[in-house]
């Protein structure tokens, strides 16, 4: 090979080393602006947060619900293993809250929980009060919305309560089932019944000119305060003054009561009517008899919401209290027809689970 053909062939080599060379940078150069159109797509994209991700993937593009099955459409909150839950629980507060709690303890405790649940029947005033003043309750439970003198109480112990929907109660008028001759009323009658009338007659004259016997919750009860409000525009002297008047927390002994007497009248959760029916009579009212129906249309004067309160701290200091309001908060609907109350609406339930998320994401 002379000179000419040596510098020729390695010239043409030095040209294939730059053409191979363009192209592989070219390529680099595409791969990297793949890379920042990529980088800068998922910095522009929010990640969810544990709430959004629980109500985003049950929502479908136009926002209204999706999902294969009825039971998939609300949120849903972590699994509860009872099996792994230690530590005790201490609950006080609304009679008529009582048997629903009653009711989901015993199946968590059926399922493995390995504490101890308290749960006393005191009425929703003073479930508040040992929650709220002496602070010595992890949950509340009521069959009113806490006020917010309490509220303020609550804090001053450093407690922010948090308000979860569990239900729907109907108050019962319930008399004797030997009482023959009335079967509706008006609410301008229930006032009358429960203050100043002291005979039936007085209420309507062709009704027995007998002494109306009543038994009534006490006053720590919601269920007094509710009626109350409802009866008497929150202003309790009328009924507090009326005649032949015994009072009792203890809602068996209002039906014990009514028992003794065609001519007795009493009013209370609507669980505790069913436990009863049998002897007892539920009066319907402006013709609505209480039911699932009427309460769910709004038709049913006297229907109302339960509740149960807990904080974030303490559900966050202590996980068997976190755990149990999660497995309240999924298993209510099972159980609270049984008990002999009504579910809370979708919505109110949604809105349970999404605060128990938002308390432990504190």
């Amino acid at each position: 090979m002379n000179l000419q053909q040596w510098a020729t062939l390695h010239i043409r080599r030095f040209q294939f080393a730059i053409i191979i060379l363009t192209a592989l940078v070219g390529l680099l150069l595409v791969a990297c602006g793949a890379r920042a159109e990529a980088l800068s797509l998922v910095e522009a994209t929010p990640v969810p947060s544990k709430i959004e991700q629980i109500t985003v993937r049950r929502l479908g593009g136009d926002g209204e619900y999706a999902g294969d099955e009825a039971e998939n459409d609300e949120p849903t909150l972590p699994p509860v293993d009872p099996l792994q839950v230690e530590g005790d629980i201490v609950s006080a507060g609304s009679s008529t809250v009582y048997p629903l709690i009653e009711a989901v303890a015993t199946q968590f405790e059926s399922e493995g929980y390995r504490g101890r649940i308290t749960i006393d029947s005191i009425g929703s005033g003073a479930g508040f009060e040992r929650f709220c003043v002496a602070g010595e309750t992890d949950l509340s439970t009521a069959s009113r919305p806490i006020n917010s003198s309490e509220v303020e109480s609550c804090r001053r112990l450093g407690r922010e309560p948090i308000e979860f929907r569990v239900g729907t109660d109907a108050l019962a008028i319930a008399v004797n089932r030997n009482n023959d001759f009335v079967d509706n009323v008006s609410l301008e009658e229930v006032a009358l019944l429960f203050s100043t009338a002291r005979t039936w007659s007085d209420v309507r004259p062709q009704w027995p000119d007998e002494r109306i016997l009543r038994y009534i919750p006490g006053t720590d009860s919601g269920t007094y305060d509710y009626f109350v409000e409802v009866i008497f525009d929150e202003n309790q002297v009328a009924i507090l003054n009326a005649a032949n008047l015994e009072q009792s927390e203890d809602d068996n002994v209002l039906v014990q009561g009514v028992l003794g007497s065609p001519y007795a009248v009493t009013f209370f959760g609507y669980a505790y009517y069913q436990e009863n029916a049998t002897q007892l009579r539920a009066l319907s009212i402006g013709d609505v008899e209480p039911s699932a129906d009427a309460v769910e249309r709004g038709d049913y004067a006297l229907s109302r919401p339960l509740y149960i309160y807990s904080t974030a701290d303490i559900m966050q200091q202590k996980p068997q209290v976190a755990a149990f309001v999660n497995y309240f908060l999924s298993r209510v609907d099972d159980v609270v027809a049984d008990v002999g109350y009504f579910p809370a609406s979708r919505e109110a339930m949604e809105d349970a689970r999404l605060k128990w998320v938002e308390a432990m994401e504190q």
